[in-house]
């Protein structure tokens, strides 16, 4: 047994940080704004409006608008390419050309000094083989649309399994907090009991001070859940981008979960065939396969088909020139095929063949990784679930040690001593199921998570 000094000294220190806890926790309820709302949220409710406050989803969200913005202009590549024209100049004096014909025609000018020059064009381009560029640049492009699109589906995943979290961990500090409230009411009805005991003689002063300790340890853990509550509110009010005066209400209720073990192997398919953030790998890899495919076209004669028609003051084409409009048209039929070039076009397909290659050795790493992970996430959820069961049971069993104890306490057949084991042990066990409980739906999210669900 303690030294009886150090024994009373316990209590009121404890005492001590209660009261001051209590006051900061005062100070705080009284500076909350008298317009406080209270916001009652389901788990599929908080991540309906998390996915629509958040920040990265909406960063993913531009970066897909711009991969389908390059898909739409590597699709344009096989359209016509029209453009429009004008241009005015003016030139320097220059002579005129006169040729001196015998009368009666006499001197006539041949190449008059036109200074100011005018013209006006519509131009037509159409590609007609490209050594299959475009097409690369196209599929390459489709690809990485397809990847961005990929990511956000993973990254919707992230946030739902960040809400999830937070939303638990949320309703197990309540839900510790509440237990430790009754645990506090339990040892108080001990300690007035331990109280009358002593006051008639038949009990010592050892069996007071040790429910008092009990007493004020438990408190002191509740104030501590109670905090580990406010911190778990505003993480979870900073994903769902809340303001400071709305308060999160949980609708949820801590109890096991409704899943089942599932095979192994049948969920490492699953996410091999699920998983956002690897079909985005896999999209990736296609669209460097492309990107090769297109770099190796310009290796390829390119040809074209051009056409315009075009207006112009002077028009130099008629003669002798002079002033005034005069409209005029060209069609080309261009093959060109670029014969060196100091090796741009191998380093670049070169460039391309590594980072394809990077990518197919990212995808195998990934795989492992998601066989690991799926591993993992399935044996960490056959635990939890073994955990619950046990939870519940040593709760079951404790309930009844506790009810018996008590009995006995009362009918004087047992010591206090025994009759505070008996609560502890309830403490503990009501404690241990709170957070078995909240371990498991952690576990199933994750394992969801790494399937890919």
């Amino acid at each position: 047994m303690k030294p009886p000094v150090r024994t009373k000294a316990i209590p009121i220190v404890l005492i001590g940080c209660v009261a001051f806890m209590g006051v900061v926790f005062g100070q705080e309820g009284a500076e909350r704004p008298s317009n406080a709302t209270t916001l009652r949220l389901s788990l599929e409710e908080a991540l309906q409006k998390a996915r629509e406050a958040s920040p990265p989803l909406r960063r993913l969200d531009a970066l897909q608008r711009g991969a389908e913005a390059q898909l739409r202009g590597a699709k344009a590549q096989r359209l016509p390419q029209v453009d429009l024209s004008a241009q005015a100049s003016r030139f320097s004096h220059v002579p005129e050309f006169v040729a001196l014909f015998p009368p009666p025609q006499g001197p006539t000018v041949i190449f008059p000094d036109l200074p100011d020059r005018y013209s006006g064009r519509i131009g037509l381009t159409v590609p007609l083989y490209t050594g299959g560029r475009i097409a690369g640049e196209i599929l390459s492009a489709e690809k990485e649309s397809a990847a961005v699109a990929d990511e956000r589906a993973s990254g919707e995943k992230d946030l739902d399994l960040e809400v999830t979290a937070a939303y638990w961990e949320l309703l197990m500090a309540r839900e510790s907090a509440r237990v430790l409230g009754e645990a506090v009411a339990s040892y108080e009805a001990h300690l007035h009991d331990a109280l009358a005991r002593e006051k008639n003689g038949i009990a010592a002063r050892n069996e007071v001070l040790a429910v008092q300790v009990e007493r004020d340890a438990a408190e002191l853990a509740r104030l501590r859940a109670e905090n580990d509550a406010e911190v778990a509110h505003a993480d979870l009010a900073r994903i769902l981008a809340l303001s400071s005066g709305t308060r999160i209400e949980p609708t949820a209720i801590l109890e096991p979960a409704a899943a089942a073990m599932e095979d192994l192997e049948s969920l490492v398919d699953e996410a091999l065939r699920n998983r956002p953030d690897r079909e985005a790998l896999k999209a990736r890899v296609a669209s460097s396969e492309a990107r090769v495919r297109a770099f190796r076209a310009e290796r390829y004669p390119q040809a074209r088909f051009s056409a315009g028609y075009e207006v112009l003051d002077p028009n130099l084409r008629y003669f002798p020139p002079a002033e005034g409009w005069h409209d005029d048209w060209d069609a080309s039929l261009s093959l060109s095929l670029r014969v060196f070039d100091g090796g741009r076009a191998s380093a670049s397909v070169a460039q391309a063949e590594a980072r394809t290659e990077a990518a197919h050795q990212e995808l195998e790493g990934l795989d492992q990784r998601i066989r690991f992970d799926t591993t993992r996430r399935h044996l960490e959820f056959k635990t939890a679930l073994a955990e619950v069961d046990l939870a519940e049971k040593s709760l079951d069993s404790a309930k009844e040690n506790r009810r018996v104890a008590s009995e006995r306490f009362r009918a004087g057949v047992i010591p206090s001593s025994e009759l505070l084991d008996a609560e502890t042990a309830l403490l503990r066990a009501g404690l241990q199921r709170t957070a078995s409980l909240t371990r498991e739906r952690l576990a199933l999210a994750r394992l969801q998570r790494a399937v890919g669900r």
